[in-house]
């Protein structure tokens, strides 16, 4: 594992380097793909045999489009990618859970990494060819598209309209730019440190994971506790992740699709999936429900279609019942945010911000957070035990979660508010003195976004080794990223 570690970052800044310096489209390309591919073989040659059939195929079904676009190619396509991704994420769990000896030789099959996020990938493409697109890239440039090492093991998950002029740029990459990746990787590692403290707890065996899998019995408050607890356990290690491939992606020069923006400020659950795992939540929008809700104009239709989005959302992730649940759930939520604003529209009814925000806001995250139960519980049975004792009121008076969990959960939900507080006011004074053309700005929260890049490093060092020595002296190995189970 650490020497897999090492060797990513090794070709990481060796690209750096090269795309620094490097202007010649075809020696970018070619240093990118051979560093794609040699990261992937890390994981396996197997996997990389897989990624690499994928990328054949439709970029033959692709060349097909491109010459006579036509439905028959379009669906053989993603019959093609729906079998492939099926036979390595779905069959496995149907070997191991019917007694047909025919499907056992699949049940230890393993699940080759990224592949549910480059798949989607290879569709948007042929989705995008058959809808017109002016799309020509070369075997060379579809292999980087499939195989690009900043998001191919977990996203963000990108579109060959955005990436292909950016395959093609001899533009070197810029010093600031590569400035602002680094910053971009170290927030993300520190946020998926604080993922990993979340998940093992402060004095360890006391955290996220160990309230969902070893404990047998939850009281009201400690099942709200784990379900915020969870969706930030998430937020922070996905969304760190994000950060680490936006900035790798960023410090080569190229801009990837943002993944989160600031769901937790959502007001409604159509905001949420605005924020939350955005390229994924985009895909699911216009490759599937933009498509199916324009074929009937009657509402009933438009909330089928949306309720059939969110349970393939679900799918996408896992195909058992709990993430089918866990996707019709947030499809619910979204029909009755929609009939509210129907009702709102119809009535012209009108309230108070100032009253409004907060009530709705609330509102949202508890049942945003509610939802995590689906996601994260591991059985049907856990899930019935843990929502039956959020609606009982006898299991309000007491909690079996250690004080410690509850504890560090309410310390970062309000170091996470704090830090983006601290962030808007900084920024905003930065953007003041700039405009305002002084020199110096007076005030001591002036003074410090003048001089932020001096004292936020130290800063971030220290906490970083605080949160290293904490989750290290528990016996805890190095962060592993949660998303990449799907």
């Amino acid at each position: 594992m650490l020497l897999r570690e090492i060797l990513h970052v090794l070709v990481f800044l060796l690209c750096v380097v090269i795309f620094a310096k490097v202007r010649r489209r075809a020696a970018r390309q070619a240093i990118l793909l051979i560093g794609s591919y040699a990261l992937y073989l890390t994981w396996g040659a197997w996997f990389a045999a897989v990624l690499l059939a994928s990328t054949v195929i439709n970029f033959m079904v692709g060349k097909w489009l491109q010459r006579k676009p036509s439905a028959i190619a379009l669906s053989i396509g993603i019959v093609l990618n729906l079998a492939l991704l099926g036979s390595f994420k779905y069959l496995p769990a149907i070997a191991i859970n019917t007694s047909v000896s025919a499907l056992q030789r699949f049940s230890h099959l393993a699940l080759p990494l990224g592949i549910s996020f480059w798949t989607f990938q290879a569709m948007s493409y042929l989705f995008d060819l058959y809808r017109g697109e002016e799309l020509d890239p070369s075997f060379i440039e579809f292999a980087l598209y499939m195989a690009f090492f900043p998001v191919v093991i977990s996203g963000p998950i990108c579109r060959m309209p955005e990436m292909l002029p950016q395959f093609r740029s001899e533009q070197p990459a810029s010093w600031p730019n590569i400035g602002r990746g680094f910053r971009r990787i170290a927030t993300g590692v520190l946020m998926m440190q604080l993922a990993q403290l979340l998940g093992q707890g402060i004095l360890g065996g006391d955290g996220i994971n160990s309230g969902f899998d070893q404990v047998t019995h939850w009281s009201g408050p400690d099942v709200w506790c784990l379900a915020f607890g969870y969706g930030l356990q998430l937020f922070l290690d996905f969304a760190g992740y994000s950060h680490i491939a936006i900035g790798a992606a960023q410090a080569l020069g190229f801009t990837v699709p943002e993944n989160f923006a600031r769901p937790f400020q959502s007001t409604n659950p159509s905001i949420f999936w605005t924020r939350w795992h955005m390229s994924l939540s985009f895909w699911i929008r216009d490759y599937v429900f933009f498509p199916l809700a324009v074929m009937r104009r009657e509402v009933w239709w438009r909330n089928l279609v949306l309720l059939i989005s969110m349970v393939l959302f679900g799918m996408w992730h896992k195909a058992t019942l709990p993430f089918v649940l866990w996707g019709g759930y947030h499809g619910v939520l979204l029909i009755l945010h929609r009939q509210i604003q129907h009702v709102q529209r119809k009535f012209d009814w009108s309230t108070s911000a100032a009253l409004w925000t907060p009530i709705s806001w609330g509102a949202t995250i508890s049942l945003i957070s509610l939802g995590w139960i689906f996601f994260r519980a591991k059985s049907l049975v856990e899930v019935r035990q843990m929502l039956s004792a959020v609606v009982s009121p006898a299991d309000y008076l007491s909690h079996f979660l250690s004080g410690s969990l509850y504890f560090l959960i309410l310390m970062l939900a309000v170091g996470y508010a704090g830090v983006l507080l601290v962030i808007e006011t900084l920024n905003r004074y930065s953007v003041e003195a700039e405009s305002s053309g002084q020199a110096s700005h007076p005030g001591f929260i002036a003074l410090l976004a003048r001089w932020r890049w001096f004292w936020i490093p130290p800063l971030y060092v220290l906490v970083s080794l605080f949160l290293l020595i904490v989750t290290r002296t528990q016996g805890a190995s190095a962060a592993q990223f949660m998303y990449r189970r799907f």
